[in-house]
């Protein structure tokens, strides 16, 4: 089955645009699930051996959420295969995804933001990069990779818009809001070219080496401000980009326009924000209304 494996890959990344993040994840998945089977062909493989394989990570304390994305990545391996002509039948055709509780992304208070943006941790040119980081981040819903790959030609701050390229190669533009452009603004004048030290890069956003950012690092800045911050542990950049979404959806924002700012490709990868609305609101009805 490795060759056919080779094949979906490269179909995912050639004829489907996957990003490289999306592909190796789902080589990971699916090398598991070959191993699993063994030495078979695609025309051998029965909706016995998926269960199986199912069970077994369950039985390994995988979560229902994980599991379900492993049975997603079997269905689109098994339906490349019969519509390429190397099976007739997909085994997971009748395979139900397992059930779990759907967790609600963990969102910040608008209160708590601030505090995130407000805490000093930094001077200088360094100061100037992480704030312009975090108040685009927050302004716009960026996925963490989106912002550290920004390049300075991305960015429009007379127009108050940014390009990104998202999931897929899609690009979408963006608003950025008055506060980051303003940030974004001073970073560009007062402490980009501080931080290349000379070198050149079409990046938009410098380490302290003269180079682009990575998640990584951008993750431990998150961190270390949190703290500062006196902010609830455990947030992560994608934090922000769930709150962004959140706010915007409690001040009166539709889903579809928040859908377009998230560059999520279906409805229904937006329509978590709305249970995590709907749980805020019923917490202030249980606090404040005299028979909540």
């Amino acid at each position: 089955m490795d060759r056919y494996l080779d094949l979906f890959l490269h179909y995912l990344l050639v004829e489907k645009g996957a990003a490289a993040n999306t592909v190796a994840a789902y080589s990971r998945d699916l090398t598991r699930y070959l191993s699993h089977l063994g030495n078979r062909e695609p025309g051998d493989i029965r909706p016995s051996d998926v269960t199986g394989y199912l069970t077994r990570l369950k039985g390994e304390g995988i979560a229902p959420r994980s599991r379900a994305r492993a049975l997603s990545a079997l269905r689109m391996l098994h339906r490349f295969l019969v519509r390429e002509g190397y099976c007739e039948t997909n085994p997971t055709a009748i395979i139900e995804a397992p059930k779990g509780v759907k967790k609600l992304p963990a969102v910040l208070s608008p209160r708590e933001v601030e505090a995130l943006l407000a805490a000093p941790l930094d001077t200088g040119a360094i100061e100037l990069r992480d704030k312009a980081m975090l108040e685009l981040l927050y302004a716009t819903g960026l996925r963490v990779s989106e912002l550290v790959g920004l390049k300075a030609s991305d960015v429009n701050i007379s127009a108050g818009y940014l390009m990104t390229v998202g999931k897929g190669d899609k690009e979408r533009l963006v608003p950025m809001g008055e506060s980051a452009c303003r940030h974004v603004r001073e970073y560009l004048g007062q402490a980009r070219q501080e931080l290349l030290k000379e070198k050149s890069s079409p990046l938009l956003f410098i380490s302290r080496l003269g180079e682009g950012m990575t998640r990584q690092a951008f993750w431990n800045i998150i961190k270390k401000r949190a703290l500062q911050a006196g902010v609830r542990s455990g947030i992560s950049p994608h934090t922000l980009r769930h709150s962004f979404a959140t706010h915007l959806l409690e001040n009166g924002a539709d889903l579809r326009s928040v859908q377009i700012m998230l560059g999520h490709a279906d409805l229904s990868s937006t329509q978590i924000y709305t249970h995590v609305t709907r749980e805020r609101l019923k917490r202030l009805h249980e606090k404040v209304h005299p028979r909540g």
